[in-house]
């Protein structure tokens, strides 16, 4: 009895060791299939120029698509000379939310995060900045007429950007006009709570809002503005590895040494909205669509010049809707335009066309921000604008002047003294000859068949002819 007990022991107990070694056997595979799977590269984005509509688009795209991806990071590498703001309160409401933790990087060597670009690389998980880059300079501007906001004085922005102390000692000036300083007071109340968020420099944020104060990356990182300098990005995935960032759902630690990453460049809508929406590309689109629309008007054909300029004034109107267009400037374009037609059948001897000129012009100068960073028309393409709207307005205009002194070629006008030849007369009705054409002639002559004559008027649809008689004597003298 003892003896059986004792066998039957003996038998669990080789048991329970075999299936400890099964689930150990499982679960070291598990661990080896899951160390050989590949990671998800980290996900880089890639912003140059103007933040807008487009450009804050493909941004909050490019962080979803990384999230549904399962990246493990994402980085925007950026330069921007600034922005709209709307655009960067959307980029940075995705930061914010975002469940993958995003690393701004002012790049390459020479970028820029100037204005809304501040702003973003405040709100970043990380940021970063690549050697002989700046940041800074965000003080808001308003849309619409230059010259309408406040500029930071001289003696602010020359003062250290990198002393902190200097900003505590320097007073701060209010702006003198109200509308400036709710929006001044506004960005400053953003900016110091993405300091606050992120643990970063309140008081030199607030400064660069007051101020438009800039930082090289040296001294970014000396005033713990930002938290990296990486000469490049792999530099960058090495420095930042082991950190620990906090997110929405929790606090992460960044693994990102030796990572592989994978550059995400704007789809082919985003590059098509990028071209279109360029404030000079908008411009000469408007008026290459109010031009197709007036020779449409004007001389109506096969529908070509009226098709193609509704289709580019239909994307015109699109890409203004994402510009700050200042809609006076529009006005302006649009009153030149009409003066330079004007011009056409007003004896005014160049009056009217100068001054269609000049509002092109001024309209061309004023159309989007002067001061808003990235969205300014060149001078020379508003002076060629407005020398090409005159050519072609002017240009036709002499055409039609020259058309007009021609004489007439086809209708009633053109029937009168041409000269025909009579082809039948039989039974009190008479045919001839015209140009080419069969018509029933009336004459107070007798005629013959073979008779030249000539018209001298039309009754409905039959001439009122006579007989020629020089034409008939040349042929007498030449038989």
């Amino acid at each position: 009895m003892d003896c059986g007990s004792t066998g039957i022991h003996r038998w669990r107990a080789v048991r329970w060791r075999r299936w400890q070694t099964f689930v150990a056997g499982v679960l070291l595979s598990w661990w080896a299939l899951a160390a050989a799977a590949p990671t998800p590269p980290v996900t880089v984005l890639q912003l140059q120029g103007a933040i807008g509509p487009v450009s804050a688009d493909y941004l909050i795209a490019g962080m979803r698509k990384a999230a549904d991806g399962g990246a493990p990071l994402v980085v925007i590498e950026l330069d921007t000379p600034g922005g709209l703001d709307t655009s960067m309160r959307q980029v940075i409401q995705a930061i914010l939310a975002s469940p993958v933790p995003v690393a701004v990087y002012v790049s390459p060597p020479g970028a820029r995060a100037a204005s809304a670009g501040t702003y973003i690389l405040y709100a970043a998980h990380i940021a970063a900045m690549a050697p002989a880059t700046t940041l800074g300079a965000a003080t808001p501007v308003s849309l619409g007429l230059p010259g309408s906001e406040r500029k930071p004085k001289d003696d602010d922005s020359s003062r250290s950007a990198g002393n902190p102390a200097s900003a505590s000692s320097s007073p701060r000036q209010a702006p003198a006009d109200p509308m400036t300083a709710k929006q001044v007071h506004d960005a400053a109340a953003f900016i110091r709570g993405l300091a606050q968020l992120r643990g970063r420099n309140a008081e030199w944020a607030e400064r660069a809002v007051r101020e438009a104060v800039s930082l090289t990356a040296d001294e970014a990182l000396k005033s713990k503005v930002i938290d990296v300098i990486a000469k490049d990005l792999p530099d960058l995935l090495t420095q930042i590895d082991g950190r620990r960032v906090h997110l929405q759902a929790g606090d992460r630690t960044l693994a990102t040494r030796n990572s592989a990453y994978v550059v995400r460049p704007p789809d082919w809508r985003q590059q098509a909205l990028a071209v279109i929406s360029h404030p000079s590309v908008a411009l000469i689109m408007m008026m290459i669509g109010i031009y197709g629309l007036l020779i449409e008007f004007m001389a109506p054909g096969h529908g070509v010049a009226g098709v193609t300029g509704a289709i580019f004034l239909l994307l015109a109107l699109f890409a203004l809707q994402l510009l700050p267009v200042n809609y006076a400037a529009l006005a302006l374009i649009v009153l030149g335009i009409a003066l330079l037609i004007a011009e056409l059948f007003a004896p005014t001897f160049g009056v009217l066309g100068a001054g269609g000129i000049a509002a092109i012009i001024a309209g061309g100068i004023l159309l989007y921000d002067s001061d808003s960073p990235g969205f300014k028309v060149p001078l020379p393409l508003v002076l060629g604008l407005a020398l090409a709207s005159a050519a072609l307005v002017l240009g036709g205009g002499a055409l039609a002047l020259k058309a007009r002194r021609r004489p007439v070629v086809s209708g009633r006008e053109d029937l009168l003294g041409a000269s025909g030849e009579v082809l039948e007369v039989s039974h009190g009705q008479a045919w001839a000859q015209v140009f080419g054409e069969r018509w029933k002639i009336d004459s107070s002559e007798p005629l013959t068949p073979g008779q030249r004559i000539r018209v001298v008027g039309l009754r409905g649809l039959t001439l009122q002819v006579q007989a020629d008689e020089r034409s008939n004597r040349q042929e007498r003298l030449s038989s």
